[in-house]
């Protein structure tokens, strides 16, 4: 797939085809609340106490609210700040990384998504859909809160025009 919409990319030179430096665009908001419950499943699960730290490895698939996170590897940084023990307060993703929030989805090789502030930082050969609509670029920082995406790195898209012949 990712390489199907490479070449996709590259070949489009005609109108609605952007090529820049940066890109702001919209993301639907997803508000990470703390009352919400993470649910991980893996292949297996190491965890160290004394950092404050767990590691799912295999198959991992995260979810949150409507937020789901699957990888090879995700690590759970639980949030220490105020007394919160126990709560998560990122998780760190390496390896095939797929992130969709229902509306919106992003692959990339790595993600670190920080729930206390609401930002997803994706890294490495990124590509974002949105309906019918397609970017790609080397990193994707999402303020989830907000509900916008900045997309770096020789950023490529493919955009709907809505006319269709």
């Amino acid at each position: 797939m990712r390489k199907i919409v490479s070449v996709a990319m590259l070949g489009c030179f005609l109108a609605g085809a952007v090529w820049a430096q940066g890109a702001q665009i919209p993301f639907a908001g997803l508000a990470p609340g703390s009352a919400e419950a993470v649910e991980v499943t893996a292949d297996s699960l190491q965890v160290d106490q004394a950092s404050g730290r767990a590691v799912f490895a295999g198959d991992v698939l995260v979810g949150f609210g409507p937020m789901r996170l699957a990888a090879q590897r995700v690590e759970v940084v639980y949030d220490t700040a105020d007394g919160s023990q126990g709560a998560v307060g990122r998780l760190i993703a390496d390896g095939k990384v797929t992130f969709t929030n229902g509306v919106e989805a992003a692959e990339a090789q790595s993600a670190d998504l920080d729930l206390r502030a609401g930002i997803l930082t994706m890294k490495g050969d990124v590509i974002l859909t949105q309906g019918g609509n397609v970017l790609a670029g080397q990193s994707l920082v999402v303020d989830l809160n907000a509900g916008t995406a900045l997309v770096e790195g020789r950023v490529q898209t493919i955009l709907q025009t809505g006319t269709g012949n």
